[in-house]
């Protein structure tokens, strides 16, 4: 049974992509306690869409915990079943080898879609039409990292290996090509980096 993940690209970057598994570090919360914790921060939803995506993917890591392989076997055609249905049904594609922080939300589905490779931290709000993903074709394995509490407007792009601070906002439709410093805005195509104030004047 091949593990790989589910589209761990963007479809800009088709081709085998190196993943790793998830294994739960010691002391961290359960598969039960992280969807709980995830129902909470989606509003204790359960039928909200981004709630649904973030429950499979947090599922796919966890299987990944199971050994030996053969055990895992019938986790992952469930984790695959489950996947292709938000995929198809709810237009995001959150495979399992995305690093979620806690009380990550998916406030809107449609044509959501998160490279393999990204990181995303805790508190992060992500919204429709967003592609966190690989700039270049000769570099598909590279993906942004999100800090904690990043808000991400509809729309936006956020492409190539790069990093977004804490407490930064991405405004909708910005195409984000560079880094983004903590407590920043990035705004237009290309982004350009304002400070709060600046964007805030008449």
């Amino acid at each position: 049974m091949n593990d790989q993940p589910e589209h761990p690209a963007t479809p800009a970057a088709p081709g085998p992509v190196t993943t790793h598994d998830a294994p739960d570090a010691p002391g961290s919360p359960s598969l039960r306690a992280q969807i709980h914790q995830d129902w909470i921060a989606h509003g204790k939803d359960w039928t909200l869409p981004g709630f649904r995506a973030v429950a499979v993917a947090r599922f796919g890591q966890w299987r990944m915990t199971i050994k030996p392989k053969p055990l895992r076997a019938p986790l992952s055609i469930l984790y695959r079943v489950l996947y292709r249905r938000v995929r198809n049904v709810y237009g995001i594609e959150l495979p399992y080898s995305t690093q979620l922080g806690k009380n990550v939300v998916f406030e809107h589905q449609g044509a959501v879609v998160i490279h393999g490779c990204a990181t995303i931290g805790d508190n992060c709000i992500i919204r429709q039409g967003v592609t966190i993903g690989n700039r270049t074709l000769d570099k598909p394995l590279d993906a942004p990292t999100l800090g904690k509490n990043v808000n991400v407007g509809a729309g936006a792009k956020i492409l190539g290996k790069l990093t977004i601070g804490d407490n930064a906002v991405i405004g909708a439709n910005a195409v984000v090509l560079q880094d983004v410093p903590p407590n920043t805005l990035a705004v237009g195509i290309p982004a350009v980096i304002k400070q709060p104030r600046e964007a805030t004047r008449p």
